[in-house]
């Protein structure tokens, strides 16, 4: 189990502004963003829910336990892409092939996922499969930017700088998601969502946002 981390708050940004000041305006531009993002949405995300629920009849979303701000867990939010019977099919696989037990255990994630749907290989290369987490951004677990949620065993790979996972809410995009996603290591990533906190900034998160339309629309690093 992992243990909560105390977020301590950065005392200065660029030597003029406080960190305080900073979050309540990056909480308004989350906000602000999520709910005008559902609304404007609305139409695409009931016909993906129908479509992810007519494929097999299994639910709508998936809630995977993850890494929030200060340590503490929180329910994370994706329309479902993997077949009801995932797990099995994983254990499976991994046990058949040595080459995807290394991948698995180098990056918890598989680019032949034997676990992946028709559909939710699709979502997932369109990252639609994320919007839900617009409702984990209203909730306050998460921000629009910042690092990935993480899964409780991932948390060793961060190794000293977990502490810097931990001082921000993670987020549905971020440094890693602009800069090649899962065409990346491990170590690069934790590096970036490092230099996202030591670097934290209103001018970053909207330069991420901007970023982040034409690395979906070019699916870089997504599978």
């Amino acid at each position: 189990m992992v243990e909560a981390v105390e977020s301590k708050p950065f005392p200065r940004m660029d030597g003029l502004i406080e960190v305080t000041v900073y979050e309540r305006a990056k909480r308004v531009l989350d906000v602000g963003l999520a709910v005008f993002a559902i609304v404007f949405l609305a139409p695409l995300l009931l016909v993906i829910m129908a479509a992810v629920h007519l494929q097999d009849g299994g639910p709508i979303l998936f809630c995977h336990a993850r890494i929030g701000r200060g340590g503490r867990p929180f329910k994370c939010l994706k329309f479902r892409s993997m077949a009801v019977d995932a797990q099995i099919r994983l254990d499976s696989y991994l046990e058949r092939n040595p080459q995807a037990r290394a991948e698995w255990a180098r990056d918890r994630k598989l680019r032949s996922d034997p676990r992946v749907t028709q559909i939710g290989r699709f979502l997932r290369r369109s990252s639609l499969d994320e919007l839900p987490q617009l409702f984990n951004v209203l909730r306050g677990d998460m921000s629009l930017v910042g690092p990935r949620p993480i899964v409780e065993a991932e948390a060793i790979k961060y190794g000293g700088c977990f502490q810097y996972y931990c001082a921000v809410r993670p987020g549905i995009t971020g440094l890693w998601q602009v800069s090649g996603r899962n065409d990346v290591s491990y170590d690069v990533r934790v590096a970036l969502d490092t230099e996202y906190v030591r670097s934290i900034g209103l001018l970053q998160d909207l330069k991420i946002i901007a970023l982040t339309i034409p690395a979906i629309l070019m699916r870089r690093g997504s599978y």
